[in-house]
């Protein structure tokens, strides 16, 4: 039986568009400018008003490769979360997570009440489309640019991204069913809220439990399962919190911090895994949203659309940041960064299939108008990063994680753990040997990193100061070599 050639166009056209866009990413960086712009200009030349001629406008598949997109960018941001890190910033982000969407929502909603004349209702729901900062956005950026930040703002960027998701998706959800339903009271939604909230936040701690004893018991056949184990949990987590009522996006989050702060088996490679998976998702995202935008509509509220962006980035993000922090002790250069890294990306344009979907007056417009946001938003914010970090004095250089030779997979059981402890300047321990500090038996020291350099421990090895010591043992013993190494003279 002859097989159909133009069966396998679309495998061979995605395959170029992927490779296209790796591309265009180390281009990106070499002249400053943000990948997932160029990820969306290379969709937009596919697309069908560009040189690609590809006619795509399915709402309905966006939607659907949105959500799954969304939801594993969620977990793996969940992965990548240090809970001792987050902890000091959790009023902070909870508080930009949901007075600052709401605030922001509001002004948006107010400016593009009269700037393009939609109905209050319509008004704010673009608003509410817009109202959530980009997680992926930001810290591709961040990484592009080699780019560090100090003190609280990126464990607090990197918090309330993950968070304030959930609270647009519900104001989106809520207004979209306010459109579609004029009668029914704006009131009627805030049950709605209460009920995602708890449902999301208790499933993701509970399920998120769950998964880490799954992970440790399961004792899968072969390492490769592991990987589509937590393919099939995050689908899980957010399916069944989804189903319940709850917000699935806030339950995989969730979920995935305390999977990221416990111990289970092939965590690093799992981590590492999802983070490949999140790019992909990303890079498939973009060019999505780049095939389904049409450039000659986007021409129509180019004015009005730039006005609104400009606001948002200068007034309602900045505002909506000093008042939810205004009782915060973060310094004014802090807060003034946070506010500038308010970046869009491509959650709002994916919210925008909501009311496109569920034929609510003007979604067309809500959807060309978030699109310019998203673009301008990448364009100005995410190419003026360093340059706002280093005049706030914010900036710092990103640390480059070394590549160790040695790894360790956890037992799950917690007993035993491999730690790295660096020698701090002017401690005890800086200048002996180690068989003279009488450490206890129960600890191993298995490598030193010195610079360059991999040491092998001897009892006659001398620790020097700047030393990151790999120790193995149970935890307790850890903690206590940490503190002897932690004290100075």
């Amino acid at each position: 039986m002859d097989h159909d050639a133009t069966a396998d166009l679309p495998i061979l056209i995605g395959a170029a568009l992927l490779l296209l866009s790796l591309f265009a990413s180390k281009l990106g960086g070499r002249l400053g400018i943000p990948a997932l712009l160029l990820f969306l200009f290379i969709g937009m030349l596919a697309g069908s008003e560009g040189p690609g001629g590809i006619d795509f406008e399915n709402y309905r598949v966006t939607q659907n490769v949105g959500v799954i997109t969304l939801a594993f960018i969620l977990f793996s941001g969940g992965l990548e979360t240090n809970w001792q890190h987050t902890r000091p910033v959790l009023k902070m982000g909870l508080s930009l997570a949901t007075l600052g969407v709401l605030l922001t929502t509001g002004m948006v909603g107010a400016v593009a009440h009269f700037l393009l004349h939609l109905n209050w209702p319509t008004s704010l729901l673009l608003g509410a489309v817009v109202s959530s900062t980009d997680a992926s956005a930001i810290f591709s950026v961040l990484r592009e640019h080699s780019l560090g930040l100090r003190g609280h703002i990126k464990p607090l960027l990197e918090f309330e991204s993950g968070v304030n998701d959930p609270m647009a998706v519900f104001l989106v959800v809520g207004l979209t069913e306010l459109l579609s339903n004029p009668g029914q009271a704006w009131y009627t939604i805030i049950p709605l809220f209460l009920k995602q909230m708890v449902i999301g936040g208790v499933l993701g701690l509970l399920l998120g439990r769950v998964a880490v004893r799954l992970m440790n018991s399961i004792n899968l056949a072969f390492d490769g399962l592991y990987s589509v184990l937590s393919v099939a949990l995050v689908g899980l987590i957010y399916g069944l919190a989804a189903v319940l009522g709850g917000s699935g996006f806030l339950a995989v989050y969730i979920a995935g911090v305390v999977l990221g702060n416990s111990n289970f088996i092939h965590k690093r490679t799992l981590r590492l895994w999802h983070d490949g998976l999140t790019y992909l998702l990303e890079i498939g995202m973009f060019l999505v949203l780049g095939l389904l935008v049409f450039p000659s509509a986007l021409l129509r509220v180019a004015l009005p659309a730039l006005a609104v962006s400009l606001f948002l980035m200068f007034v309602a993000r900045p505002v909506a940041t000093y008042v939810s922090l205004a009782f915060s002790p973060m310094k004014k250069r802090g807060k003034s960064m946070v506010a500038w890294v308010g970046l869009r990306g491509a959650v709002p344009i994916i919210l925008t299939t909501f009311p496109l979907l569920a034929h609510v007056p003007n979604a067309q417009i809500i959807f060309n108008v978030a699109f310019f946001i998203v673009l301008t938003s990448i364009l100005i914010q995410g190419t003026t990063l360093p340059l706002v970090a280093r005049w706030l004095r914010v900036d710092a250089e990103a640390q480059d994680i070394p590549v160790k030779p040695l790894l360790y997979t956890p037992s799950g059981t917690g007993r035993t753990n491999l730690t790295e402890i660096v020698v701090p300047e002017g401690s005890v321990v800086a200048g002996q040997r180690i068989v003279d500090l009488a450490f206890p038996l129960d600890v191993l020291f298995v490598l030193i990193y010195r610079g360059d350099e991999h040491v092998v421990p001897r009892g006659s090895t001398r620790l020097q100061a700047g030393d990151a010591v790999q120790v193995l043992g149970p935890q307790p013993i850890i903690e206590e070599v940490q503190a002897r190494v932690g004290q100075t003279v």
